[in-house]
């Protein structure tokens, strides 16, 4: 019945994922209505958002709205502002965000050497690649070979989490700051249109009260 007339085909989902429908302006938008009308208070949506935005800025692609909501339950945040947050890593901003979290990361750690975006997400897939692989040695004849994931351990994914950690740590700071009273506005007009409303309601109430009792 809610079933699409017409199935998407794999590429247009693709190309929605990288794209979405409407452009990335519509989506944010949609994203800060559902947002803020979330059934909750000011500080515990600013908490969600401010750990999927730190998420976002971590190595565990795939995995970061997962680990948000443990990291919510944690600190008492919304899990579904959590989820909301980690769309600060989208597909526009996360070669930035690899590009910049390795670079600081290698920087902090004395690792000499620049990497690319292209470089980077293909350490990404070669390392996930060898780890399927060993996973289903383990259960057959085939070797099993952990020296590339040693590499890409020391030379990726632990600058890519050393800086990430600290860039994550900056914009989940200011996006908790700038929540806060954003929610808290919205939920004031909420509140004041809502004492309208019942106000309006008692009035009609009261007016309409002699009336009634004359006729």
């Amino acid at each position: 019945m809610f079933k699409r007339s017409k199935p998407r085909t794999y590429g247009q989902l693709a190309s929605e994922f990288v794209y979405p429908p409407g452009g990335f302006r519509r989506s944010t938008t949609y994203l800060w209505y559902r947002l803020r009308r979330l059934p909750d208070q000011p500080h515990r949506i600013a908490r969600g958002v401010a750990a999927g935005v730190f998420l976002s800025f971590s190595p565990l692609h795939g995995f970061h709205f997962i680990v948000a909501a443990l990291l919510c339950l944690a600190i008492r945040g919304n899990v579904l502002a959590a989820f909301v947050g980690t769309f600060a890593g989208n597909p526009l901003t996360t070669p930035f965000i690899a590009l910049g979290a390795v670079g600081l990361g290698r920087t902090i750690l004395g690792l000499p050497g620049d990497m690319s975006p292209q470089v980077i997400f293909r350490e990404f897939a070669h390392a996930t690649a060898e780890t399927w692989h060993n996973v289903m040695s383990a259960f057959g004849p085939g070797p099993t070979s952990w020296s590339g994931l040693a590499e890409f351990w020391h030379g990726i994914f632990l600058p890519y989490a050393v800086g990430g950690a600290v860039m994550g740590a900056i914009a989940a700071a200011l996006s908790y700051y700038i929540t806060i009273p954003l929610v808290r506005r919205y939920h004031r007009r909420k509140g004041r249109k809502m004492e309208a409303r019942i106000a309006r309601v008692r009035q009609a109430s009261n007016g309409g009260g002699p009336g009634n009792a004359a006729g």
